[in-house]
């Protein structure tokens, strides 16, 4: 077949180089984003580079030229591999065979741009990664493939995504090729009963309730780490929090929000019912650091409370 690739970043490069390594079909394009000035190129960009695929770095998919270009290449299937742009359906319906698009959950649970974080935020012990149909609405076009993944109690949303739904999406990609080649791709139309939307997870969305239970502070520190941050206050300054883990220092006495222990790689701070262990903090605008180096700086001690 024909492949146009629409993508970005290391999981956009990693599909296309093991789909030209697959060595079944032909790359016709990659569609990336265009490189802004005094930074490095799109990582799929540079892998385009060195295996002779052509690239197209229009400002705008929904742009005439852009989808000219598109249309020009005569794909005839297209695959979507990590896009933020709005891609027109015009561009979407023109191959033939098609255009596939993956989706880090299992659709049609957890819709929308931040479905990795929102599951360990909430707690779930088990999501995964469609590979689906996009159609007019938002992820809500028939499903090709799914994969199931579990969540650890001690998973992260780099730990899910890295280890897990990263490689696995590139596995499934070319899984999904294969059936689309071979005529046996399937269209399932996703069960709107059991459909969930959230937006971007965003720092301000992430604020930690000190009051909320371990559990709940515990999950949404893991589920936001790295990106955006579980964030909290300490003296009015903003400070993000990340490593967290379970602690066995109770909470009886001490006041939600308050710190418990300063020890020489981390901080305990308490909660309603337990405490949490902070590795690693980053102020605004700063840099990660040990919590305990950031502790000595600002002259922590114990009692001292986040979020007031």
């Amino acid at each position: 077949m024909k492949i146009a690739i629409i993508g970005q970043s290391a999981f956009g490069k990693s599909v296309l180089e093991a789909l030209v390594e697959n060595d079944a079909d032909e790359i016709v394009g990659v569609f990336a984003p265009p490189t802004k000035a005094g930074r490095s190129p799109d990582p799929i960009i540079h892998a385009a580079n060195e295996l002779d695929v052509p690239v197209y770095d229009f400002k705008r998919l929904r742009d005439r030229e852009a989808i000219t270009q598109f249309k020009e290449l005569a794909p005839e299937l297209c695959v979507m591999a990590f896009v933020t742009d709005i891609v027109p359906m015009e561009m979407i319906n023109f191959p033939p065979l098609g255009t596939i698009q993956y989706h880090p959950s299992l659709l049609p649970r957890h819709r929308g741009p931040s479905s990795i974080n929102w599951p360990i935020i909430n707690g779930e012990t088990e999501t995964g990664l469609t590979i689906f149909w996009p159609d007019e609405g938002l992820d809500t076009g028939p499903i090709l493939m799914q994969k199931e993944v579990k969540i650890a109690p001690e998973a992260t949303l780099g730990s899910v995504y890295f280890n897990k739904l990263y490689p696995l999406g590139v596995q499934a990609m070319v899984e999904s090729v294969d059936l689309v080649r071979s005529g046996d791709a399937p269209k399932i139309a996703q069960d709107e009963s059991k459909a969930t939307y959230e937006s971007w997870c965003k720092a301000s969305d992430v604020v930690v309730d000190w009051n909320a239970g371990s559990d709940s502070v515990f999950n949404m520190i893991r589920g936001s780490d790295p990106q955006p941050g579980a964030n909290t206050t300490h003296n009015g300054t903003k400070l993000s929090l990340y490593n967290a883990e379970r602690s066995s220092y109770g909470s009886a006495g001490n006041k939600p929000g308050s710190v418990v222990e300063i020890g020489v790689e981390k901080i305990i701070v308490a909660s309603t019912d337990g405490s949490i262990s902070i590795g690693r903090v980053r102020t605004a605008g700063g840099k990660k650091i040990q919590a305990a180096e950031w502790a000595d700086s600002v002259n922590l001690v114990v009692g001292d409370s986040f979020g007031d």
